[in-house]
């Protein structure tokens, strides 16, 4: 295995790892779902950019609050 396989593979373990990467994962699947959510809705899709601005300004505090509150978050 060459040293740039290996490095990758180092770091692929690392962003696994990463707590910070683990919220980024938790909340583009938040998001994900509240596309989907606002899409049937609509009627339509709404497109990830809406639903992304308007998951952040309408649900993205109390989200955060509870992912604190259950111990999900650093």
């Amino acid at each position: 295995m060459s040293n740039d396989m290996k490095d990758s593979l180092v770091g692929n373990e690392l962003l696994k790892s990463s707590s910070l990467y683990r919220e980024f994962q938790a909340e583009r699947e938040e998001i994900l779902k509240h596309k989907w959510i606002e899409s049937e809705k609509a009627g339509r899709d709404i497109g990830f950019e809406r639903a992304l601005i308007d998951w952040i300004v309408n649900h993205r505090a109390k989200w955060r609050k509870s992912r604190q509150m259950t111990g999900h978050q650093n």
